[in-house]
């Protein structure tokens, strides 16, 4: 530091009067930048209000994404009887917004990291999604198909990156805090959203279908739909403001080490991270897919209306809206996340052998199911931001919103297909779900043995992983204070 910032502001005269005067130095604009308020209260970003404020935020930028992916589940009679649609042509739908994400997920982590940074590309993938939401709607007012496919591609660039933009806001503001439950949380608002809108696209379409007949009136209630995008756009915009002051104020070094990221990166990650990757696209498959496809399994096995295929449907997101958080309280407090990865696995296959195999009432079944799937959400993600550095984050949960992408835009089709060339029967696709959730099984006892081996720290409590990262630290600062010549 410069020898006159080091004056006090206020000095003695030098003079020898026996009364001196003192010598007022006038405040400079460092003076004035750094001078923090005393109590900062709620304003001050590191504060728990303040960061529970930017959550609040940073949970509704995914709302309107995650409400308009499953408008086509919610209406799937009216979109087959509407477009004259077969259930291959329908899961398409589902699978077209997975296809580019195969890639553009992974490249859309690394251009958070490397390129636009994490609030200008939350606002473009926001963007994105909006812009391909209101040409999905446009291809259903004009009953155009292929558009309404041109749509739903847009909307999946730009919403499986926006929740990789999501995990990274939610580990830069909360990592070594909250994280499992934020990670909750953020679960909990995107499938109150999907729960609302098969809650409230039905009754929708059912008021519009009173003065727009056909497909007419299937692309205005989408048009509505669109509505919930433009909020979570507005979310997006003050969730940025919010992180640019926290950045100012707080002077956040997230890459202390300066390191860069690379696409080259991902050939570092060690096996547990490949194997959560396994565990993305082995369990999620087995829960998207099969609620897409979930009106026409619970009408023809169990002789429901659409209306209440519809709300038996929706079970899985309604409670995981509401368990999700309350798993991540739990799992903050206890640790050991691939223990709870395990559970979650195991008890979803339980509940689809249930709906399979026995006739007891399907809202035992998914209400199991639902808890599971809060389960592995609130335990799984955050084992990324343990395995891979902070810098790194964006390309990481890129990759697995990829690989899961991939899997998600095969199986579905595939799904489909089972389900045409079974007459309209689930019970081949029931097996078929089944075979994957054994294999995510597999992937997480890998997790544990590879963790155990090179004693990590993925399913350790939070005492000892406190323990842990000051032991590393410790050999980090031993290791930094030996000679750079030795004897």
């Amino acid at each position: 530091m410069p020898r006159e910032e080091r004056l006090p502001i206020v000095e003695s005269s030098s003079s020898g009067d026996d009364e001196a005067k003192p010598v007022v130095r006038r405040r400079s604009t460092r003076d004035t930048v750094l001078a923090v308020p005393t109590d900062p209260g709620c304003c001050d970003p590191d504060s728990t209000p303040h960061r529970f404020l930017a959550l609040v935020f940073m949970c509704l930028l995914g709302f309107g994404s995650y409400f308009c992916y499953d408008n086509p589940g919610a209406l799937q009679d009216v979109f087959q009887k509407e477009l004259n649609l077969n259930a291959t042509e329908f899961t398409f739908i589902y699978s077209i917004y997975s296809w580019p994400n195969i890639v553009l997920c992974f490249v859309g982590g690394f251009l958070i990291d490397r390129v636009f940074g994490i609030r200008m590309g939350t606002i473009i993938y926001m963007l994105i999604v909006l812009l391909g939401q209101l040409i999905f709607s446009t291809g259903g007012l004009l009953g155009k198909f292929w558009l309404m496919i041109v749509g739903r591609f847009i909307f999946g660039i730009g919403a499986e990156s926006l929740a990789v933009a999501q995990n990274s806001y939610a580990v830069l503001w909360f990592k070594g805090k909250e994280l499992n439950m934020v990670f909750g949380l953020q679960l909990s608002v995107a499938r109150f959203g999907s729960t609302v809108n098969f809650w409230s696209m039905q009754p929708l379409y059912g008021y519009v279908s009173k003065f727009y007949a056909g497909y007419t009136g299937l692309g205005v209630a989408l048009f509505i739909a669109s509505s919930t995008c433009v909020m979570s756009l507005i979310c997006t915009l003050i969730l940025g403001w919010m992180d640019k002051r926290a950045e100012r104020i707080l002077k956040r070094n997230n890459n202390p080490g300066g390191e860069i990221a690379k696409l080259s990166d991902i050939v570092s990650f060690k096996m547990d991270f490949w194997m959560v990757s396994v565990v993305c696209v082995a369990y999620y498959v087995a829960i998207f897919p099969f609620v897409a496809l979930g009106q026409a399994f619970f009408i023809s096995n169990f002789q429901m209306t659409p209306e209440q295929a519809n709300n038996v449907n929706s079970i899985v997101y309604l409670i995981s809206a509401i368990a999700s958080p309350l798993f991540g309280f739990i799992i903050d407090r206890v640790g050991r996340n691939v223990s709870w990865v395990f559970v979650a696995t195991i008890s979803t296959l339980v509940a689809h052998m249930l709906l399979t195999f026995s006739h007891l009432n399907p809202y035992i079944s998914m209400c199991i199911m639902g808890l599971s799937y809060s389960m592995l959400a609130a335990s799984l993600w955050p084992l990324v931001a343990l395995i891979v550095p902070e810098y790194q984050l964006g390309t990481a949960y890129g990759f697995c919103q990829s690989v899961q992408n991939l899997g998600l835009a095969v199986v579905t089709i595939v799904a489909g297909m089972i389900v045409d060339s079974s007459g309209g029967s689930h019970f081949w696709l029931q097996l078929f779900f089944m075979l994957f959730l054994l294999i995510s099984l597999i992937a997480t006892c890998v997790i544990w043995a590879y963790d155990r081996k090179h004693q990590g720290n993925l399913n350790m409590s939070p005492s000892q992983r406190a323990t842990y990262h000051t032991s590393i630290s410790t050999q980090r600062g031993t290791t930094d204070r030996r000679p750079l010549l030795g004897n």
